[in-house]
């Protein structure tokens, strides 16, 4: 039998088409994530947090995880709020500025409240809220 040879013409054109094609995945790829940020994860079901009242000192805040999602919990004089940590321009995690009392985002610079309305920048809308509340000698997030 015949072995059947490929020509150097076949090699060459096969070589630049799977190197083209990969340039175009390697460049377009970031382009579509950038244009259709990752939704909001799902729920994961029900879960709750206990934080002790004495771990988070008034006018502070904590990052934690709940439902599959950064959370950042604040307190104030006899309240607490409880916010996805995520921003939704980018997904980018927010950070708590006491001085200013409100939700940072340090990539962009969107601005939140305490009840995650938006007061600046590219963010489109505001950040999930969770239930979150005082219950004797600790802070309840979630369902209690």
């Amino acid at each position: 039998m015949k072995k059947k040879l490929i020509s150097r013409r076949i090699l060459l054109n096969s070589s630049l088409f799977v190197m083209l094609f990969g340039f175009a995945v390697a460049v377009f790829y970031p382009v579509v994530r950038f244009l259709w940020p990752p939704r909001d994860a799902g729920s994961g079901g029900s879960q709750t947090i206990f934080i002790p009242l004495n771990e988070l000192g008034v006018g502070d805040a904590k990052m934690l995880r709940f439902q599959g999602t950064a959370i950042v919990v604040v307190r104030k004089e006899n309240s607490v709020y409880a916010l996805s940590a995520v921003c939704t321009h980018l997904g980018c995690i927010v950070k708590w500025e006491r001085e200013n009392n409100r939700l940072f985002c340090p990539c962009h610079a969107a601005i939140f409240d305490l009840n995650g309305n938006v007061l600046g920048g590219p963010a489109p809308r505001p950040l999930p809220t969770f239930q979150a509340k005082i219950v004797g000698g600790r802070i309840v997030v979630g369902d209690a």
